[in-house]
């Protein structure tokens, strides 16, 4: 098997997540991560509480609730 050295940033997140889910390494649950992940980003930045939303995250990456 070859190797391609493949500089990430060039790709969206979206484009990358496609591609995982793609491959059948990743698999949404409705939720579009992006737009979870910048809620999160500017509630911690005001900060803000946002456990709901990294909870919702975590949920939606891994199947597990805390």
């Amino acid at each position: 098997m070859a190797y391609i050295d493949v500089d990430l940033s060039e790709f969206s997140d979206e484009e990358l997540m496609e591609e995982l889910e793609d491959r059948g390494l990743y698999e949404s649950k409705g939720i579009n991560v992006s737009e979870l992940v910048d809620k999160i980003y500017q509630l911690r930045r005001l900060g803000k509480n946002f456990d709901k939303e990294l909870d919702l995250l975590l949920y939606d990456m891994t199947g597990h609730t805390l």
